[in-house]
Formats: C-alpha cells, sequence, structure tokens
C-alpha cells in the first residue's frame, strides 16, 4: 500500500497524545482538558482515514475540513495546558509542532482536491 504521509503523521501525533493523557492523569492528576485534548487529536487522524475511504470527492473533502477543525481544536487544547502549567514550553512547542504540520497537510490536501472539483 502506498504510503500516506498524512494518515501516518495523524497516527503518531494521536499516540504521542494518548502518552500525554497518560502523564497528565498520572503525574498532574488533571482530566478535563486532556479528555478535551485526547478526544480532538484523535479525531484528526480517524477522519482523515475515513475520507481517503470516502464515497464521493464531496465526502473526502469534508472529513479532511472536520480534521482540520479538529487540529484548530486541540492546538487551543495545548495552548491551555501550556498557560496553565500543566506542560513545559518545550513539551508544547514539540507537540504544537507535529500539530502545524499536519494542519498544513490537510490544508494543502484539501485546496488540491477542491481544485480538481472545480
Amino acid at each position: 500500500m502506498k504510503e500516506n504521509v498524512l494518515l501516518d503523521k495523524s497516527l503518531h501525533f494521536a499516540a504521542r497524545i494518548v502518552k500525554l493523557h497518560k502523564y497528565l492523569l498520572k503525574e498532574k492528576h488533571e482530566s478535563i482538558i486532556s479528555k478535551q485534548v485526547i478526544r480532538s487529536a484523535t479525531s484528526i487522524g480517524a477522519n482523515a482515514n475515513e475520507a481517503v475511504y470516502g464515497i464521493s470527492k464531496a465526502d473526502f473533502i469534508t472529513r479532511l475540513q472536520i480534521s482540520l477543525k479538529e487540529t484548530a481544536e486541540t492546538e487551543y487544547w495545548l495552548r491551555l495546558l501550556l498557560l496553565s502549567d500543566y506542560i513545559t514550553e518545550p513539551e508544547a512547542q514539540s507537540l504544537l509542532t507535529d500539530c502545524l504540520e499536519i494542519k498544513k497537510i490537510l490544508v494543502s490536501t484539501i485546496k488540491s482536491a477542491k481544485e480538481t472539483t472545480a
């Protein structure tokens, strides 16, 4: 099967977020924000994966747009974790860099898909 950079990066990002969630629960005793970030971050890859199997070009684009919205939400929760002193600046920057990289891939893919439908 052909490598899909978006699916690969979003899966690895989700795995990092799962580890962050476990850390926040165990070490910081934080459950509210960590539940939000794990939900939004794992949804990025789940929707991107569904897009690959979309029933139409419109379905493909819609699923990727949902993934894009989830990256924005994940970015918000990561910034809040940083500002609330649950994670350090280097931890936040590392995760935000990955999140923003996925966001750029999504924007580019959506733009390309829309251009081929027009």
